[in-house]
């Protein structure tokens, strides 16, 4: 038993396979070998090759955006007055470093003195605790706090958007890209572009597709949204621009497209702080020389500028590599084809004795004989 199990793992060792050529006249076996070869060959030829460009060797974009915004706006309120806005201007009544009385919460109410721990600092609240119970209304009491005053009271933000007109500002968009495998750069103001052109040109998928320079409305209606709704609660636009460049063809092919989508959650179900807002201050001192802020909070549209790309050129490495690929998958015809003849013709078992054979020390023998 030991000396029979031994001999099998040695011829096992020693075995070597070569393949043998058996050739069968058969229209049928004929007729499939040869779609499942066409259908390989197309494959590669047409689908590696020719669509996803299996003879270039490719490279990933690496990518800088600055951007520019220009813009007028005019509001007519009850607080300002009629008032012009550009796109650096906001105007917010100014807060002073001072006492006032906490906004009311569970935390802040007070009824007595003994209520409010002097320094205390509620991580939720808007400063420091002087000790002190106040009135805040007349039928509410807060703990008095040091503070930029008066507090800011959150509330709903206008609806209709207070600056409307910026619906109707433009931003530049300037984007430069570079393939460093190929040290190929561009830039989405293509060379043809000139000052003049620039100073009336408006992005347009259809009619203007290469001007840098885009509306906000035209952004935001491109992602199906509506502008002035969208601006009430703030939202998060993103702009996506797209390199994909066949390095074979001209220089001039080579150009940017853009698409528009929002990013933000807009589940009319889920209105727990919906859209985009962001506060901001600015410092001065009055002519008392008492320091004071402008405390901003914006309700508005965030644009995030997201570049993608992939570049390609010839390379006599990747297509020798998908060449080799394709030549090594038309071995699959025969296997299929092995297959369906034992499985399906009449004479297999025919084609099973003359296809395999042994040879060992002790001559020939046949797969039966085997």
């Amino acid at each position: 038993m030991t000396q029979n199990c031994c001999l099998s793992v040695c011829r096992c060792f020693f075995e070597y396979e070569t393949p043998k050529v058996l050739l069968i006249r058969s229209r049928k076996v004929g007729t499939v070998n040869r779609l499942i070869q066409a259908v390989i060959i197309a494959y590669v030829i047409g689908y590696v090759c020719v669509w996803k460009k299996g003879y270039q060797d490719t490279d990933s974009v690496i990518s800088s955006v600055t951007t520019k915004v220009k813009g007028i706006a005019l509001t007519n309120t009850s607080e300002l007055g009629v008032r012009v806005w550009d796109v650096a201007d906001y105007v917010i009544p100014p807060q002073e470093e001072t006492h006032c009385p906490e906004l009311p919460s569970d935390s802040s109410v007070c009824s007595l003195d003994s209520d409010c721990t002097p320094g205390f600092k509620d991580v939720r609240g808007n400063g420091i605790r002087t000790g002190k119970c106040v009135n805040y209304s007349e039928t509410v009491k807060t703990c008095e706090v040091l503070a930029w005053c008066p507090l800011e009271v959150d509330m709903e933000p206008p609806d209709p958007p207070m600056l409307a007109d910026a619906e109707n500002f433009t931003v530049l968009i300037k984007n430069n890209i570079w393939y460093p495998k190929f040290n190929f750069k561009k830039r989405n103001i293509l060379p043809d572009i000139n000052s003049s052109y620039l100073t009336h040109c408006i992005f347009n998928t259809s009619t203007d597709p290469d001007c840098p320079i885009f509306t906000l409305k035209y952004m935001v209606s491109e992602a199906q949204e509506d502008f002035q709704t969208m601006a009430v609660h703030g939202g998060v636009m993103g702009i996506q621009i797209r390199w994909d460049c066949n390095l074979d063809m001209p220089y001039s092919w080579c150009v940017p497209k853009y698409t528009f989508r929002r990013l933000d959650n807009k589940d009319p179900n889920n209105t727990v702080a919906p859209g985009y807002n962001f506060r901001f201050a600015k410092y001065y001192k009055t002519g008392n020389d008492v320091e004071t802020r402008t405390l901003i909070k914006g309700f508005g549209i965030r644009f995030d500028i997201m570049v993608f790309g992939q570049a390609g050129k010839f390379s006599v490495v990747p297509m020798l590599l998908n060449i080799g690929a394709g030549l090594a998958l038309l071995g699959l015809a025969t296997v299929f084809c092995d297959l369906v003849v034992l499985t399906f013709m009449k004479k297999k078992n025919q084609y099973r004795e003359e296809k395999y054979s042994y040879v060992d020390d002790f001559g020939l023998l046949s797969s039966t004989e085997k």
